[in-house]
């Protein structure tokens, strides 16, 4: 039998011990456990022998059967993005691999060129317990995963659901009119979302079904005036921190923890160290940091991630993330940070979605560019901005936009920010 950490062997444990309870559940199709077992089988015996790793892209019930298939045949899996350019130019070293290696992601490149990321059974199963732990899924359960495939936060939801024996409800992307009719029509009990999908969800009027029990909010920041709104149509929300390198979620703060605050993250997962280094940078040691990079770099010799995440740990041990290091601005001297400036700003009325750039100035350094989308006029938002926000941080010009450049886990994309402002100069 597989080794038992695997996601292969918690199927294998799952077909024995309920072989007709429901595995996965994807476009009008069903599996038992011991269905979608044998599914994975015959895939299995279709990989080549030589395919070191098995490199795949395409729909979300192909990506979740070559997951299993290769932990059967114990290949690493590369879940790729074929829509996603910049995943091409990715070099992996074939047989020089890490040999524990079981699942390569591409880091999400919103900040530049995308890398490789290993991750091992160790550090899969770490993430899956630890996440089990901390958001109660078990066995019968059903979490409805409208993630990515090719994302990591949609691959530890496989883990998860087949570490406790529970249900993946599969969808192939996000739809929110299909997100809203099967939270209507199942008894789904966890669902993860960006706060993208959370919004458009609100905006259809789509209130927490009374089955639901968690609504992990990850992959990008959640504003106040977002997560309030989401509170008052009942929604659980479980606001995380978490990232290819550490296997997906990391920490997390749920209602029973006490009052969020925008950029609360909550506690690690058990197991895990948090620091903030000098250059006020969240670093990482735990059970779950990733192997490494496909070049070998990404975890020094104690074992330490040092993430590109601006961070807060209080006296309680709860992180706060202040956002990307290298998405700071330098305007009259200071220094200031979109994200802080965005939170702020989404709560002026009228602003439906907002994004801060800069744009280079020989006397300001960077000045504070907002891109918003909604009806607010820019009279109203500076006034705004100048009640709420320190002198250097208030924006000084305005520019509206019809959406904003995200990518597929709702993450902006910063540099497209800068190509939009710089165009219109």
């Amino acid at each position: 039998m597989t080794a038992p950490y695997s996601l292969a062997g918690y199927l294998q444990r799952a077909a024995i011990a309920a072989p007709q309870a429901l595995a996965v559940r994807s476009a009008g199709r069903s599996f038992g456990f011991a269905e979608w077992l044998n599914h994975a089988e015959r895939l299995a015996g279709q990989i080549d022998t030589a395919e070191r790793p098995v490199i795949r892209a395409g729909d979300s019930l192909l990506m979740a059967s070559f997951a299993t298939a290769c932990s059967l045949v114990k290949k690493p899996f590369f879940a790729f993005h074929a829509e996603k350019p910049a995943d091409r130019s990715i070099s992996l070293p074939g047989e020089e691999l890490h040999p524990d290696t079981a699942l390569i992601i591409s880091t999400s490149g919103s900040e530049g060129q995308p890398r490789a990321v290993l991750l091992g059974n160790a550090q899969l199963d770490a993430a899956a317990a630890g996440a089990n732990e901390r958001l109660g899924l078990g066995a019968g359960d059903c979490w409805l995963n409208c993630l990515p495939l090719h994302h990591v936060g949609g691959q530890a939801i496989l883990w998860r659901c087949a570490r406790a024996g529970a249900t993946v409800l599969l969808h192939d992307g996000f739809v929110a009119a299909a997100v809203a009719f099967d939270l209507a029509t199942h008894a789904v009990t966890h669902i993860s979302l960006v706060p993208a999908m959370l919004a458009r969800l609100l905006d259809l009027g789509v209130q927490a079904p009374p089955s639901l029990r968690v609504a992990l909010i990850g992959g990008a920041a959640l504003s106040r005036q977002l997560y309030d709104k989401a509170r008052a149509a009942g929604w659980p929300l479980v606001v995380s921190y978490g990232m290819s390198e550490t296997a997906a979620l990391i920490a997390a703060h749920a209602p029973d923890d006490g009052p969020w605050r925008e950029g609360l993250a909550g506690r690690p997962l058990p197991g895990h160290e948090l620091r903030i280094g000098d250059d006020g940078r969240i670093a990482i040691r735990g059970p779950q940091v990733m192997l490494g990079y496909a070049d070998g770099s990404g975890v020094d010799s104690a074992g330490w991630l040092t993430t590109g995440d601006l961070g807060a740990i209080d006296a309680d041990g709860r992180l706060s993330v202040l956002g990307r290091a290298d998405d700071m601005l330098i305007s009259g001297g200071c220094n200031v940070h979109p994200q802080e400036v965005e939170a702020c700003l989404a709560a002026c009325t009228g602003v439906d979605d907002v994004a801060v750039t800069g744009q280079p100035d020989p006397v300001w350094g960077d000045v504070v560019v907002a891109l918003v989308v909604g009806p607010v006029e820019p009279a109203d938002l500076f006034e705004y901005a100048r009640r709420h926000l320190p002198k250097a941080a208030q924006p000084r010009r305005f520019h509206r936009v019809d959406q904003l450049p995200r990518n597929a886990t709702g993450k902006l994309d910063r540099p497209a920010l800068r190509l939009i402002v710089n165009r219109g100069r």
